[in-house]
C-alpha cells in the first residue's frame, strides 16, 4: 500500500498596492480640498483647460508646473506617485519613484513615506535638466551626497563643484542652483528635513 501524497495549494505571491495614475491623484486631492478646476487654476496660475487635460492623463506638466500643483494642493511632489504603507523596509525594486517631465530627472524615495520629518531620496539627473533647485517656503536642512558624476551647487553667491564622493550641507533658504555638470548623468542622495519634495 503506497502512501497518498498530498500537495498544498501554492501560496499566491504578495500583491503590491497599485498607485492610481498621476491625473487621478491630482483630481482626488483637488476634490478632497473642495476645489473646482477654476479654483485650482487660480492657485497655480495654470489654465483650467490645461489642468483638465492633466487630470485625464492627456498632458504632462513641466517640473515648474508640478511644483505649483504640489504647493496648491498642499502635498509633497512624491504624493502623486506615493504608495501608502507603514513597512519600515523599502525594497530596492519597490521604491516610490517620480520622473519629472521631460524625463531628465528621476527621484526614488528611500524612506517608506513622507509622513515623518525626514526625506531621503536617490536622484538621477542629466546635465540637460538644468537647475533643479527648489527654494522651500520655510527653512529646511539638507545634505547632498554625490554617488556618480559631477554636480554644481550655488548657495547664495558662493558656487561649489562636487565630484563623486563629495557631499555638501546647507539650509534650503540659501540654495539658488543645483545641477549636473559635465556630460554624464549625476547620481546623488539627498537627505532633507523637514520634507520639501
Amino acid at each position: 500500500m503506497t502512501a497518498k501524497r498530498t500537495t498544498q495549494p501554492a501560496t499566491p505571491p504578495p500583491t503590491t498596492p497599485t498607485t492610481p495614475p498621476f491625473g487621478q491623484r491630482v483630481r482626488q486631492r483637488r476634490k478632497e480640498l473642495g476645489l473646482s478646476l477654476k479654483d485650482l487654476a487660480g492657485r497655480t496660475g495654470l489654465t483650467a483647460s490645461f489642468l483638465s487635460l492633466v487630470e485625464r492623463n492627456q498632458n504632462n506638466p513641466s517640473l515648474q508646473s508640478l511644483h505649483r500643483l504640489a504647493e496648491a494642493l498642499e502635498v509633497p511632489l512624491f504624493y502623486f506617485s506615493q504608495r501608502n504603507g507603514d513597512n519600515p523596509v523599502v525594497r530596492h525594486d519597490n521604491r516610490v519613484q517620480i520622473t519629472f517631465p521631460p524625463g531628465n530627472l528621476t527621484c526614488e524615495l528611500l524612506v517608506p513615506n513622507l509622513r515623518n520629518r525626514l526625506e531621503v531620496f536617490l536622484g538621477r539627473v542629466q546635465p540637460s535638466a538644468g537647475n533643479i533647485a527648489r527654494t522651500p517656503t520655510s527653512d529646511s536642512e539638507e545634505c547632498l551626497f554625490v554617488m556618480e558624476g559631477r554636480m554644481q551647487v550655488q548657495l547664495a553667491d558662493q558656487v561649489y563643484e562636487l565630484d563623486k564622493g563629495d557631499s555638501i550641507y546647507f539650509h534650503g533658504i540659501n540654495v539658488r542652483e543645483i545641477r549636473a555638470i559635465g556630460k554624464r548623468e549625476a547620481v546623488y542622495i539627498s537627505i532633507i528635513t523637514p520634507p520639501i519634495l
